[in-house]
Order: structure tokens, then sequence, then C-alpha cells
């Protein structure tokens, strides 16, 4: 594969996305008391009360989906099916070379994000999340991390960009 700008591109936002997850990541893990059953752990406010630092393990997908699951599906649908999907969008991003910058980063840190949740999942068999988001009651997160983050950016780009190309069409 020849290195071209548009390669080192997308390779650059996989990588600083991975190293911005783990990297935050690890500072929560030193930093930050963990919050279990038992002890309910720090809750440290960011801006106010309406986003909010505190360490939680996760065993499943977004939110907790899927901890309940037996090991082998757990295996299954968060390692193996992530990383054949991981897999083909990689693909696809590297040929479809009529792709806009925006949809390069979408597709990207989507890339990004789901390599950093994946390598948790293998490594720790958890993925650390504590990022918390409450506006008040009228909007609220579950506990997220930056992988997660960059998932949903990604595929909020990715409508954003289809809106605008069937606007164009139009």
């Amino acid at each position: 594969m020849k290195l071209t700008k548009r390669s080192i591109y997308i390779i650059l936002v996989i990588v600083l996305t991975i190293a911005a997850d783990q990297i935050s990541k690890v500072m929560v893990k030193q930093n930050v008391t963990l919050r279990t059953e038992v002890n309910p752990g720090e809750r440290i406010p960011i801006i106010g009360d309406a986003f909010i630092l505190m360490h939680v393990e996760n065993t499943g997908a977004f939110l907790g989906m899927g901890s309940e699951l037996n090991d082998t599906l757990r295996v299954l649908l968060l390692l193996i099916l992530p990383i054949v999907v991981l897999g083909f969008v990689l693909r696809h991003i590297f040929l479809d070379k009529s792709l806009d910058n925006w949809s390069l980063f979408a597709f990207a840190s989507i890339i990004g994000g789901g390599i950093a949740n994946v390598y948790d999942r293998i490594v720790y068999r958890r993925v650390t999340d504590f990022l918390y988001i409450d506006l008040g009651g009228v909007f609220r997160t579950g506990i997220f991390n930056l992988a997660d983050l960059s998932v949903t950016t990604g595929m909020i780009i990715l409508v954003i960009m289809t809106f605008k190309k069937k606007k164009t069409t139009a």
C-alpha cells in the first residue's frame, strides 16, 4: 500500500483517537476512585453538576448493554463482531476514493474509538468509562469514555454528511 496524504490522514486520526482514549483511561484509573456497588466512588464536577467525572468499569458495551450475556455471546458480540466490522470499514475507507474529508474523519474516528474499546475488552476484559452529562434532567447520558465520544461524533458527522449529499443531489 502506497502511503498517500489521504492514508496518512486516516492513520493519524485513528492513532490519535486511540491515544487520547487510552491516556484518558490511564489518568482516570490512577486518579479517580472506582465506583462499585459497595463504594459510590468519586463524583468530580468538571462544569458544575452538568459535566461530571467518575470512574466505572464496564463489562458490557455502550451503557453496560450486554454485561449480563454469557461469556461466549459476549466474546462473539463485543469482540469478534466489532473486529470484523471495523476491518470492513477500514478497508472501505482506504479503497473508496470518493469519500470527502469529513466522511474520512468520521469513519476514522469510529474505527479509532472502536479499536480503543476492543483493546480494553481484550486486555482488561472491561472498558473504563468516566464521563457523565446531566443537563438538569432535560438531557442525561450514561457514563462513557472518549472512545464512545469518538464513535458517536463520527456517526453524527456521517448522518449530517448524508443529508448534505442528498440535499445537493436533489
